[in-house]
């Protein structure tokens, strides 16, 4: 299965285990299953506490009432969710504040030399300059002046439950303040998506999975709840090669508290400057067995003065193999295992020296650079 990391275009990036690696906070649970780890189980003989009965409403008034919230909630949010247009492609936007700014992801409008904002409801394009861009987290803010647009109300991610009802508003294929509905299908997932033009790839770990319709040119618009906050952005959507198109009802949005920690970072000062993202220390390249042409390890090119990875003996030429007993025969998958690791921890880091021998390091990691 891949993952479709481009939204705008429905470019592909491979996905080792689905690509659940780090694009990071939200829900419980590891990587490759989330939450408890899709596992159910109840002991014979047992039983169980029946669940209260809700209230009895008829079916057609309970029809209604969910039909009146979700116009309810387009009504109130889709005027902050704008169509992004580049040179080079389109997406969606959320507008964050009275300023003028507007979040999007970083893959939007990466390499872009001009920009344009237009809102849901169509109207004059606005000009907008990118503020900045954290492409580690594909998150990027854009600015616009002149205009009127309402800012939405971004909520708490981290609050979110499993099978909670989400709507996803963006402009897919073009289609200007399009709504798609579905639930927040798991939590917590690590996707990684690949590097594609100016965009050098993200890994987030703590991304919403959902079963709302994501395709492209949703990439930046706002995956919303029904009490009408915004808990995330999409980011990706997963498609299978064995089917030819995408694998329907799956898709990606980076957690709002991602979004709340990295916006205002960018909004101040352009750059991030605080990631929260643990990081060795070293500069890396993808080595390739000579034989079969496969991914086989990471090379260290060089060693940050003073980092965690020097102290630990860790040298330029030195082959990484694993991260607490998880192989890193890629960059990518070195990304996805640092991606649930925090600044400060201590990793177990398999090395291989360049005369052959192998050892383990305890290294002290730091902290991923900014922007």
């Amino acid at each position: 299965m891949q993952i479709n990391g481009r939204i705008r275009t429905g470019a592909l990036v491979t996905a080792g285990t689905l690509l659940l690696a780090s694009c990071s906070g939200g829900g419980s649970g590891n990587g490759g299953g989330g939450g408890n780890g899709g596992k159910y189980s109840a002991k014979a003989g047992v039983n169980a506490a029946a669940p209260s009965s809700p209230a009895t409403v008829p079916a057609g008034n309970a029809a209604a009432q969910v039909e009146a919230q979700y116009e309810k909630v387009v009504e109130t949010v889709l005027p902050s969710v704008v169509r992004i247009t580049t040179d080079s492609g389109e997406g969606s936007g959320v507008v964050y504040d009275t300023a003028g700014d507007i979040v999007t992801n970083a893959h939007v409008v990466a390499g872009a030399r001009k920009i344009q904002v237009s809102a849901a409801s169509g109207g004059r394009p606005l000009d907008a300059s990118l503020v900045g861009a954290f492409a580690p987290d594909d998150i990027a803010v854009v600015k616009v002046s002149g205009g009127s647009l309402r800012p939405a109300a971004f909520g708490d991610s981290t609050k979110l439950k499993i099978g909670q009802m989400v709507l996803a508003m963006g402009n897919p294929l073009g289609l200007s303040g399009s709504v798609t509905q579905g639930i927040v299908s798991q939590l917590n997932r690590e996707v990684s998506t690949k590097r594609e033009g100016a965009f050098p790839g993200a890994t987030i770990g703590d991304a919403i999975q959902t079963s709302a319709a994501i395709n492209p040119g949703n990439s930046g618009g706002a995956l919303v709840t029904m009490t009408g906050e915004v808990i995330g952005i999409p980011t990706a959507a997963a498609s299978d090669p064995q089917m030819g198109g995408a694998a329907v009802g799956i898709g990606f949005a980076t957690p709002s508290a991602t979004v709340k920690s990295i916006a205002p970072q960018l909004i101040k000062d352009g750059k991030v400057t605080n990631s929260g993202r643990a990081a060795l220390g070293v500069v890396v390249r993808t080595i390739l067995d000579p034989n079969s042409l496969q991914q086989s390890a990471v090379g260290v090119v060089s060693v940050t003065k003073g980092s965690g990875a020097e102290k630990a003996g860790i040298r330029a030429g030195d082959l990484i193999l694993a991260i607490n007993g998880t192989p890193t025969p890629s960059q990518t998958e070195l990304t996805e295992a640092l991606a649930k690791l925090k600044p400060g921890d201590t990793a177990k880091v398999d090395v291989q020296g360049a005369d052959g021998a192998k050892k383990t390091v305890n290294v002290t990691l730091g902290e991923l650079p900014g922007s």
